[in-house]
């Protein structure tokens, strides 16, 4: 049985601990709410920019479309773009983003396609890399960045795009959180390259004419839709980072008060136990005198 001084020492670094986890709580708290706001701004541009691609996407066909639209012909080797945070700290994010794309890449491979992992994020490396020690190709550090923004999304987008048409793959897909709430924060895999046509445009009466043509101008969007799509798993992974990361150090603070709670019952039970004992003691031996 554990000694008072040593009941006591473990309730004063249970404390402290909690104190931590509770600023770092706090901290997320007030940032969650910067990025949920960036996330949820961003997707009404790339809901737009989808339905511009659709409209000039269904003008374009065949040999006239760009390949980031037509594709490779193939898709016999696949690349997986795993977007993940780069601190811990964060409940079962990172766990969950890895356990989709290791389903996501078994099923590829069960199908007979060859699977490569590029990975963004420092989180997500380790366990791939034990799961898939041969299957690992680029990397995208974004811990020097205090805040991955739209330059960071374009060097990523400019990249996978150099590594398309060099044949290194024939499609990509990103990996990355749907932010919903501070408690859920759903996997997600998009095909981004080639760019999928869009099932349906939107309906219009009016007539619209493209100066340049069609072609010219799919050439430029494409490249950005790729980077919009990009930015916006970036961002989402900031959400839910935080949303996240809020949850579990308001679990920790919760679990340390509750250990608090049954260190101090156990305390002032031995306390009293140690009082009871030293008053028998004095008693026996006034009653042996």
């Amino acid at each position: 049985m554990a000694s008072l001084k040593e009941l006591k020492d473990r309730i004063g670094s249970v404390k402290s601990t909690q104190k931590i986890t509770k600023a770092k709580q706090m901290v997320a708290a007030a940032k969650l709410r910067k990025a949920q706001a960036a996330a949820e701004e961003a997707r009404p541009y790339a809901e737009r920019l989808s339905a511009v691609m659709a409209a000039l996407a269904s003008k374009v066909s065949g040999d006239d479309a760009p390949k980031l639209l037509a594709g490779t012909g193939s898709d016999k080797r696949h690349l997986l773009v795993v977007v993940n945070t780069d601190k811990g700290l964060c409940g079962g994010l990172n766990s969950n983003l890895v356990r989709a794309a290791g389903a996501k890449a078994r099923e590829l491979t069960a199908a007979g396609k060859d699977v490569e992992f590029y990975l963004v994020g420092k989180k997500g490396r380790a366990p791939l890399k034990r799961a898939f020690p041969n299957q690992i190709g680029h990397h995208f550090d974004t811990s020097e960045v205090r805040t991955p923004g739209f330059e960071e999304a374009a060097s990523i987008a400019d990249e996978l795009v150099e590594l398309y048409d060099a044949g290194k793959f024939d499609v990509a897909h990103l990996v990355y959180p749907t932010f919903k709430s501070a408690l859920a924060q759903d996997p997600t895999i998009d095909q981004i390259i080639p760019v999928p046509s869009p099932t349906t445009a939107e309906d219009s009466d009016a007539v619209v004419e493209y100066e340049p043509g069609e072609e010219e101008i799919l050439e430029e969007l494409l490249p950005r839709y790729v980077k919009t799509q990009i930015f916006g798993a970036l961002l989402e992974i900031m959400a839910s980072e935080q949303g996240a990361s809020m949850t579990a150090m308001d679990n920790a603070t919760r679990n340390a008060g509750d250990l608090i709670n049954k260190l101090t019952v156990q305390y002032n039970r031995s306390r009293q136990a140690a009082i009871t004992t030293e008053l028998i003691e004095i008693i026996a031996g006034a009653e042996a005198l």
